[in-house]
């Protein structure tokens, strides 16, 4: 297994001398200090910027956990293609990460060495080599909508992460108020297990850049028609969370498919 290597350059000492610590420094704590809260389900601790949209049908997702309940911490890229094609890129097996949920809507998962590297307070760049070539660089912004979210989320006690019906009215109050479209915090995922997402810190994307063996991906912008896999709505502007998520394990199984064309044979 090939675990991601993630880097914090020139990285100041977190929430010294009074300074409101940045998206580095809060992500530099995720990373130390990740906990998985009490429970029979299956848990993920981290960061992860939801999805970016590009204008030219490209949708781009990473998932940051440090910590899980399974297995390892690991690192996925998800890619989307203009014909809606999905395929999950992860450091760790696929049956310990983002595909043991998603694989049935894949069209295929692989893994790689998968690089994050904090090149600046509120910037990263994400890279695949071999024969992925991804380049993606992220510039993150607080805007007031996301400061009073992240208080709110923050604040919040533990219970409330647990009720569906609390979970369904966040996401459609945080699509609307980041005019962000669908926002799923809670449903089933294409492998049909329970997920519930608990954000306490949110970002938006202020600019990105992305290619693929040198080829630029294009502007970021919304898709023409919103995506999703599952429940779970790739939002129409990026969105970075810090947080966690629960997945119920029930209807998971020992091998549960992590593609399409596992899924029609199972």
């Amino acid at each position: 297994m090939r675990i991601a290597p993630i880097s914090f350059a020139d990285a100041s000492i977190v929430g010294t001398g009074g300074i409101m610590p940045s998206v580095r420094d809060l992500v530099a704590v995720a990373e130390a200090s990740a906990e998985l809260g009490p429970g029979a389900e299956e848990r993920v601790s981290g960061y992860g910027l939801m999805s970016l949209p590009f204008t030219s049908g490209y949708v781009l997702a990473l998932r940051r956990f440090p910590l899980t309940s399974l297995g390892p911490g690991y690192t996925s890229v998800w890619l989307r293609t203009p014909t809606g094609a999905w395929t999950i890129y992860t450091s760790i097996d696929a049956l310990l990460s983002c595909p043991r949920y998603f694989g049935s809507a894949l069209e295929s998962t692989s893994v790689h060495e998968i690089t994050v590297d904090w090149i600046g307070e509120r910037s990263f760049v994400v890279s695949i080599g071999d024969e992925v070539g991804l380049r993606w660089k992220v510039v993150l912004a607080a805007t007031p909508i996301t400061r009073m979210m992240s208080g709110v989320a923050s604040a919040l006690p533990a219970g409330f992460w647990q009720n569906q019906r609390f979970l369904s009215m966040l996401g459609a109050v945080a699509g609307l108020s980041l005019r962000a479209g669908r926002i799923g915090m809670t449903g089933r995922t294409p492998n049909r297990q329970l997920f519930k997402a608990s954000p306490k810190r949110m970002w938006i994307v202020e600019s990105s850049t992305a290619s693929l063996h040198g080829e630029d991906l294009g502007a970021i912008g919304p898709l023409q028609e919103q995506t999703k896999l599952g429940d779970f709505w790739m939002p129409q502007r990026g969105i970075f969370m810090i947080g966690g998520a629960v997945f119920d394990p029930l209807d998971a199984g020992a091998h549960p498919p992590t593609t399409k064309a596992g899924a029609r044979e199972g």
